[in-house]
């Protein structure tokens, strides 16, 4: 594992509940990362950690070999991989999202 995937697994595994976007959770810098940040507010999560991947080119390439999925935002959620805006969206409708969120 490289200094990148090292630094990425050491965020997922030391945050309840990550979100790797474009932006920020105020000023998110696309609208699927948007979507990602209200949908969480919608499930009442109060402790997120985002990471900014336009900060950091390497991340931001990294995180998509770290759960081999190739489109950002990424969830994680007890250090396992969630889904992308789309998957937040069919989970959180089926009220999956919530039930993850809050069991981990």
């Amino acid at each position: 594992m490289n200094e990148v995937q090292q630094r990425i697994d050491a965020l997922v595994k030391g945050n309840h509940v990550v979100l790797f976007m474009k932006g920020t959770a105020q000023f998110p810098m696309c609208g699927f990362s948007g979507r990602a940040i209200q949908i969480l507010k919608a499930c009442g999560v109060n402790e997120l950690k985002t990471v900014n991947v336009l900060e950091d080119e390497g991340i931001r390439q990294g995180i998509k070999e770290y759960a081999n999925w190739p489109t950002i935002p990424q969830l994680y959620v007890a250090g396992e991989f969630v889904g992308g805006s789309d998957i937040m969206m069919e989970m959180y409708e089926a009220g999956e999202l919530q039930q993850v969120i809050s069991a981990a």
